[in-house]
């Protein structure tokens, strides 16, 4: 969290939240590969990188969302991106998630390789969308320092 105003200020919008989403495409590889025998520090690093995926993705967005809504608009912003990523986003996702998870489960076993890179494989997808289509703002935003 305390290095967000650094990369915003340093790289802009738009590297930062690319950051924060190749940083969720890493994180789902980690866990597509690690283990917990012999690979288990790769899912150390998964879980360590929650901080930066979360932190420059969600909270980036937010600041981005304030700086585009002006005063007038902002909570009723906030609400839709609230909405757009914690309601109708996490409700799609788990009942995708679960789909997926049915698909590669055996039993009581389940190819977490297999699951895992489902994840890995749409957040580079839309790692990809957003460098292509996310017009940068050049913009400083001196909020985030807050």
């Amino acid at each position: 969290m305390l290095a967000v105003p650094f990369f915003l200020n340093r790289l802009g919008m738009k590297l930062t939240l690319l950051i924060g989403m190749l940083a969720w495409t890493l994180r789902y590889v980690l866990f597509a590969f690690g283990n917990v025998d012999e690979a288990a520090f790769l899912l150390l690093i998964g879980i360590a990188l929650h901080g930066v995926c979360y932190d420059f993705f969600f909270v980036c967005g937010q600041i981005y969302t304030d700086s585009k809504a002006g005063e007038r608009y902002k909570s009723s912003a906030q609400g839709m991106l609230t909405l757009a990523t914690y309601g109708l986003g996490m409700l799609i996702g788990f009942h995708v998630a679960g789909v997926i998870t049915d698909v590669y489960a055996t039993g009581n076993l389940h190819d977490w390789h297999s699951i895992w890179l489902y994840p890995a494989a749409f957040a580079a997808l839309i790692f990809v969308v957003f460098a292509v289509s996310f017009r940068n703002d050049t913009r400083e935003y001196s909020d985030a320092r807050a």
